[in-house]
């Protein structure tokens, strides 16, 4: 049986629909969370956290967040979450084969 993980999806969209800027946001918002990793891991100050990264979706700079940060870092999870919430984006959740992420 494959252990399915969750995951909470920032849209660079706001939820009236206009694009959120800078252009960059995904990147910044992941490079702040980058210091967020899997206990025993390389901490590699130009890489992202497994747990915060940016993507494009459907043409729309996004920040998949995976829900395993909310325990390993509540503080962590509180800013993305209200980084979502302050800057009215849209949120989506999925899930994916746990062996795609840490």
């Amino acid at each position: 049986m494959t252990h399915l993980v969750q995951q909470l999806v920032i849209h660079g969209l706001t939820l009236d629909g206009q694009r959120f800027r800078p252009s960059d946001w995904a990147e910044r918002l992941a490079g702040v969370m980058s210091q967020f990793r899997p206990a025993g891991s390389m901490r590699d100050h130009l890489t992202y956290s497994p747990y915060v990264v940016p993507v494009v979706l459907d043409g729309i700079r996004c920040v998949v967040v995976d829900r395993r940060l909310r325990d390993l870092e509540p503080l962590a999870w509180k800013f993305v979450c209200d980084f979502a919430s302050d800057n009215k984006l849209q949120l989506t959740e999925q899930e994916v084969p746990a062996s795609s992420r840490p």
